[in-house]
């Protein structure tokens, strides 16, 4: 798979990230996100709706939801 040269900052490429869905099925490419971390753009699918330049924040300030 090629992915595709960020159309924003020209020096990044988009890189799609997977996740799962509320009742645990896996949704591929539900995001894409520059790795030129001064660009950020990055475009989202939430619940059929399409997000695009959300603020970007490491996943190590996430706290874990119980189970």
């Amino acid at each position: 798979m090629t992915v595709p040269k960020c159309l924003k900052c020209d020096v990044g490429y988009l890189v799609p990230l997977s996740d799962y869905g509320g009742q645990g099925a896996a949704v591929h490419f539900k995001a894409w996100v520059c790795v030129n971390p001064p660009c950020g753009f990055n475009i989202k699918i939430r619940n059929g709706d399409i997000y695009l330049n959300e603020p970007i924040t490491p996943g190590s300030m996430n706290t874990p939801r119980p189970r």
